[in-house]
């Protein structure tokens, strides 16, 4: 068995993963997002402090494990410098005091990863990648070999529903907030510029439709209810197309390839929007290509992704020492 540990946000989480059949048999989060609500987002020094408190706690449980663990697997980029610490220094200690190899996991290689909870990888694969922290597209060909394509040249996909729900009061997590809203508006009651419109490539943006809704909300008095979910319906739409609109180039130069994929994933926190499933489920009919999804549970962070991950480095002996150290920012998977 493979004990994992994630820390590298705001969510604590221990994950217990079967060598042999790949099963999880533990698994526990806490979410800091009570916490962190009134901030409007995450405030780091926050999130470390209560890692500190909480992995302990969830720890204890999984106890009856020990004996047969076989190594300690822990995120370690990318993420905050100081969140990712905790993880990494409990890691640490396991591992020496149970005298078993350290493996160090990529967070957003776990995302990828939970796409196969309990089963068998599928390679060759893109995915579109989409959380609070990132917007990537990937193409991935094989443990090794996953490529990030284009990302996001500014606010990340998940960044900007947070932040147009903190400009409405709204509250934090914005995601399910503003999707929530959007349900009850028109989202056609404002027309919000469509990011990079004319561009080609695969390149994301948002802060300029972040930046049109907030010029929005300021020409409105006193914001009600109807308002809001019109402000949030509209500004899901021109996200979502902007989103529909880069995938869709990505899977017409897919389609011209020799060695093109046939599977196609959407993973990360702001996969669980149910608008942007809909809309990659049309661009895949169109290609006649499968779409993969994460179980809802198993979209934001979570330690079992990152147990997935490591057990595939486990079986290819790929192990870290104890000078392992953070890395907050990506440069690979």
């Amino acid at each position: 068995m493979i004990l994992s540990i994630e820390s590298s946000c705001d969510d604590s989480s221990i994950a217990i993963t079967q060598i042999k059949d790949k099963k999880i048999v533990f698994h526990q989060k806490i979410s800091q997002e009570r916490e962190h609500s009134s901030y409007g987002g995450v405030v780091p020094e926050i999130a470390s402090r209560l890692h500190a408190e909480i992995l302990p706690q969830i720890l204890e449980h999984t106890q009856p494990y020990f004996k047969d663990l076989k190594a300690i697997a822990v995120t370690t980029e990318p993420g905050l410098n100081i969140t990712l610490m905790e993880g990494l220094m409990m890691a640490k200690t396991l591992s020496f005091a149970l005298e078993i190899p350290l493996i160090s996991v990529n967070h957003l290689k776990g995302h990828l990863y939970s796409l196969f909870l309990e089963q068998e990888a599928i390679f060759p694969l893109g995915a579109l990648l989409v959380s609070g922290g990132h917007t990537m597209l990937l193409e991935a060909r094989s443990f090794n070999e996953i490529n990030i394509i284009a990302q996001t040249i500014d606010d990340s996909f998940g960044e900007s529903f947070d932040k147009v729900s903190k400009m409405l009061g709204l509250g934090y997590p914005g995601g399910p907030i503003v999707e929530c809203y959007a349900k009850k508006g028109n989202d056609r009651a404002f027309e919000l510029p469509l990011p990079l419109k004319s561009k080609k490539d695969f390149t994301f943006s948002f802060s300029g439709l972040k930046n049109a809704v907030r010029l929005v909300i300021q020409k409105q008095e006193s914001p009600n209810e109807a308002f809001m979910g019109d402000v949030c319906a509209s500004f899901q739409r021109v996200a979502i197309e902007h989103l529909s609109k880069k995938t869709q180039i990505f899977f017409e130069k897919n389609s011209k390839s020799a060695d093109s994929w046939k599977y196609f994933g959407v993973i990360g926190g702001a996969s669980a929007n149910l608008v942007l499933r809909n809309e990659i489920q049309k661009i895949c009919d169109y290609y006649g290509v499968t779409l993969l999804l994460a179980p809802l549970e198993y979209c934001s962070d979570n330690a079992a992704m990152i147990g997935r991950v490591a057990l595939e480095s486990y079986l290819r002996g790929e192990w870290s020492d104890f000078n392992l150290q953070v890395k907050p920012r990506v440069s690979s998977l």
